[in-house]
């Protein structure tokens, strides 16, 4: 079973003190390419959160967004007394200097002065952070149940199209038989002409047959195309990510088609050709979004 490489899950976590919301989001990388936006609680935690993400996505670009919402959190502060009475000299001084009055806003004043009051930082716990990693855990799960869902609808797609491939490799067989019949009445009509002129050598003849009918000859480029076309289908079947593997497969079902169309020398051949090229592109622009 095959993954996209686009997903996203949401997971919650509802403790004591704060509420937090955990988001994953992933799009098409060939690399594992992470960005974390932590709060400065989890900062500390950054190396376990990414390695989980590596282990468990793979690849892709990722995001990782965890919000804290503090709303019911009744916040710890720090007020500098010592502090603040020596900024109240310094300004009950100028004050003084400057013939002004002091009022009740002076205390609106100093409590906004650098380092009066300060919020104290709250420390993580063991236990916070075991439930947060579960919380994560959570949403890269349903980010890649997320994947799987769209996976299937890919591996459909693409299969539906590598099995019209074959199909159109079907309708080759009476064009190459037509084909080659009419390059041997080409080539008789020649050689009748000649004969006319007496200007043939026999031997010299039949060797250029052989060699211009060799040489036309596309046995081999359909026989590993549909070869091609069964490994495709049996990679997409098995478990694991194969999304490089199904597009080196898919790089060489192209080389067979480009062969088949340059040795067709027949117009009608060549139609079906470009019809298996423009399946061929719709598979490779799906590979570009599977894991």
């Amino acid at each position: 079973m095959i993954k996209s490489m686009t997903g996203f899950g949401r997971s919650t976590l509802d403790l004591p003190e704060r509420s937090i919301s955990i988001e994953v989001k992933s799009l098409n990388s060939k690399q594992f390419d992470a960005n974390l936006r932590l709060p400065p609680l989890y900062r500390e935690k950054e190396g376990d959160l990414r390695l989980m993400l590596n282990n468990e996505l793979e690849r892709g670009k990722i995001e990782l967004n965890i919000n804290i919402d503090n709303s019911g959190e009744s916040g710890t502060y720090q007020f500098n007394r010592n502090l603040a009475r020596q900024y109240f000299t310094e300004i009950k001084a100028l004050a003084e200097d400057l013939s002004l009055e002091l009022n009740d806003q002076v205390i609106n004043t100093l409590v906004r002065m650098p380092d009066v009051l300060k919020a104290e930082q709250a420390s993580l716990s063991d236990d916070e952070w075991l439930q947060v990693r579960e919380a994560v855990k959570a949403a890269i799960h349903k980010l890649n149940e997320f994947r799987k869902i769209e996976g299937t609808a890919l591996e459909k797609d693409m299969l539906s199209r590598a099995a019209l491939i074959e199909k159109l490799l079907e309708k080759v067989l009476p064009l190459e038989e037509k084909r080659i019949e009419n390059i041997r009445k080409r080539l008789k009509k020649q050689l009748e002409e000649s004969l006319q002129k007496g200007t043939v050598d026999m031997n010299r003849f039949e060797q250029e047959i052989v060699y211009y009918l060799e040489k036309l000859d596309i046995t081999e480029e359909k026989i590993r195309l549909k070869k091609h076309c069964r490994y495709f289908a049996e990679t997409i079947a098995e478990q694991g990510s194969n999304g490089k593997k199904l597009g080196f497969i898919s790089q060489e079902m192209g080389r067979e088609i480009n062969t088949l169309g340059s040795k067709a020398n027949d117009a009608d051949i060549q139609k079906i050709v470009v019809l298996m090229k423009d399946e061929l592109e719709k598979i490779k622009e799906q590979l570009f979004n599977i894991l």
